[in-house]
């Protein structure tokens, strides 16, 4: 079965079963001993060539330092030296629940938004792996796990995974079967020509497999030799109705040019946009009960927050939105005194650090009212009250570092340390969201429905007064008018 043979591997990894084999080596459920915890281990396949074993030992020294979200967690990777005429690299990975991209796409149909966020996943973990010099070289659906976290408000993390073939600049790559190391329908081109996979490799593959996603099908099907030999006479065929941006984003990434591909650095703000297209998309769909709805409801310990309507459309109409806010005149206004009383309530009602009414202008988010912070504005690109007012409900984010939609947001990962969200929309009687009034916290906590609605009462006190002062100046302009008629009359 390819067991040590002393049944633990350095005297801690204790095998339990096999998961899966590939081409080159073994991946077993195992029990790490001293830390009494589950783990994979994946056991390569003993070489012949003692050079091998030192190259790979050299290798695995620099990825079991990988540590990133959207990678399976390297935790330990030395030699089996059970059997000493035939010593053995393993690894030693974290053990996730879920299934990889291969079963996923056999059992079902991704949407636009599931690949998109997929795509970002992924683009994250190239940006990391490449940033420090090393390639992956065999991404494929069956490398990437669709993690599972069993938490109904969190979709599934898709981390990139087997990193068996991986090598760092400047390391010797070797030919295998004549064509070069890595899956025949994912190779690159400059692979399949015989030359050095880098990191535009990977984001060709990459792009493979996001087409395939949308298809159901591989790009260049058939065995080894012709599908690989396939991608140097004809591009990858894209469906007639693929959107016209993912296509020329799929285009980009599977260039035969490594040159005209994106980087992963690019690649990362290209699927960002992806993301918050096709969630803008998914959420304006008229079937409450579709795969094009609103997330599923949030349960808050023993409180459960039922599952907002689906907004509608014309909330996503973004320049009429920004022209209510321009109606209401309140960008760079001076400091309001009943303003600052709504969110110094707020603050106390949830004994939260921070509250802010924000406006969210075209490129910035500027705070009417701030408490606890000092500054009166950023970018609109990282805030959270941006994506807050694309709601037609309450805006709940309990713990931001796990949390999907934010856990990569730079107000998280940064030294700002922002952890806990709760924004509720400033909604103008035609139905346009303006800001929005927010609680923030640098601590994960939960909410009560009760405590959202008490938000939702202040945030309604926001909205008359703003209501109350456009009437003012309405009324006042009117009687403006009326004196310039009377006086030119």
């Amino acid at each position: 079965m390819g067991w040590p043979a002393t049944g633990l591997l350095r005297d801690r990894y204790r095998l339990i079963g096999l998961i899966g084999r590939g081409g080159m080596g073994s991946v077993y459920h195992a029990h790490d001993e001293f830390l009494d915890r589950d783990v994979a281990v994946k056991i390569f396949d003993a070489s012949k060539n003692p050079a091998d074993t030192s190259r790979q030992e050299e290798e695995v020294n620099v990825l079991a330092r990988l540590s990133h979200h959207s990678i399976v967690t390297l935790l330990d990777a030395s030699i089996d030296r059970s059997n000493p005429e035939r010593p053995r690299v393993y690894f030693v990975m974290e053990l996730v629940t879920g299934k990889d991209l291969r079963r996923t796409l056999d059992d079902e149909r991704l949407s636009p938004r599931q690949i998109a966020q997929i795509g970002f996943d992924l683009a994250e973990g190239l940006q990391y792996i490449h940033h420090l010099g090393v390639t992956h070289r065999d991404i494929k659906p069956a490398n990437i796990m669709l993690v599972d976290y069993g938490d109904n408000n969190t979709r599934a993390r898709a981390k990139l995974t087997d990193f068996g073939i991986a090598v760092r600049v400047g390391a010797p790559q070797e030919a295998v079967e004549g064509v070069t190391t890595g899956t025949a329908a994912y190779l690159s081109p400059e692979q399949v020509s015989g030359g050095l996979a880098g990191h535009a490799s990977d984001v060709y593959a990459l792009g493979l497999v996001l087409l395939e996603c949308f298809t159901g099908v591989v790009a260049y099907p058939g065995d080894p030799i012709p599908s690989a030999m396939a991608r140097l006479t004809r591009e990858p065929e894209f469906p007639a109705d693929l959107s016209p941006e993912w296509t020329q984003l799929l285009s980009a990434m599977t260039a035969r040019d490594p040159a005209a591909r994106p980087i992963a650095t690019e690649l990362v703000a290209a699927m960002r946009d992806a993301v918050i297209a096709e969630t803008g998309r998914h959420r304006i769909e008229p079937d409450d009960d579709s795969p094009g709805t609103l997330w599923a409801s949030q349960t808050t310990g023993a409180t459960t927050i039922s599952r907002p309507a689906p907004v509608s459309a014309s909330t996503f109409d973004e320049p009429a939105r920004m022209a209510a806010v321009m109606r209401y005149e309140l960008l760079d206004t001076p400091p309001d005194g009943t303003f600052d009383r709504i969110t110094s309530i707020a603050a106390r009602l949830f004994s939260a650090p921070v509250a802010l009414v924000s406006i969210v202008d075209h490129d910035r988010i500027w705070f009417k009212s701030r408490h606890g912070l000092e500054i009166d504005q950023i970018s609109r690109d990282p805030g959270l009250c941006s994506s807050a007012v694309m709601q037609d409900a309450p805006w709940v984010i309990e713990n931001a570092r796990l949390d999907p939609r934010t856990l990569a947001n730079p107000l998280v990962a940064s030294e700002f340390g922002l952890q806990f969200y709760l924004g509720v929309p400033l909604r103008t009687t035609d139905g346009y969201n303006l800001g929005t009034l927010c609680v923030l916290d640098f601590e994960p906590r939960t909410v009560t429905q009760d405590e959202v609605a008490a938000l939702e009462d202040l945030a309604a006190l926001v909205m008359r007064e703003m209501d109350l002062r456009l009437e003012q100046r309405r009324a006042a302009r009117g009687e403006q008018l009326e004196e310039s008629v009377a006086t030119s009359l």
